[in-house]
């Protein structure tokens, strides 16, 4: 430490610059605010995207569609996934619990077991919703597929 180097504490000291206290004191009238303009008045604050009086990016941007508030969002489960679960595991029955226990769902999740891939195991498969093909294929290798 040297004596060059010492400074007083922070905020112990005022500011150099006493604005507006009249024009002897150089810092007068606009009070280093500049000419007029929203910024120059007491109780200004800018809103959130206020781009200067330019049309906003948010609404520049053009908006498409349509998204339904009541929209159910499902958790895809293919055949083929099915499938590998059941040569890894060796299950006979697909319930929601052995979904959740492995990883592939949720607790909050809608379940929906589509169609891609081939089924050559005998399963009972229960989910929330099948697709057509999904419950043919299910049938086809001897199993049963059954609505939640």
């Amino acid at each position: 430490m040297k004596l060059n180097t010492l400074k007083p504490a922070e905020g112990s000291t005022k500011s150099d610059r006493r604005i507006g206290r009249g024009q002897g004191s150089g810092r007068g009238g606009t009070s280093t605010k500049g000419h007029k303009g929203a910024k120059s008045r007491s109780g200004y604050s800018r809103k959130a995207g206020f781009e200067g009086g330019q049309m906003p990016l948010y609404r520049r941007v053009p908006k498409f569609g349509f998204k339904s508030p009541n929209r159910v969002e499902t958790k895809p489960i293919n055949l083929d996934t099915i499938q590998e679960l059941a040569t890894k595991t060796g299950l006979s029955a697909l319930t929601f619990e052995v979904l959740m226990d492995n990883g592939l769902a949720g607790k909050n999740d809608v379940v929906k077991v589509l169609g891609r891939g081939a089924l050559t195991a005998k399963i009972d498969v229960s989910a929330h919703s099948f697709s057509k093909s999904a419950i043919e294929a299910i049938e086809k290798a001897g199993g049963k597929a059954t609505t939640l």
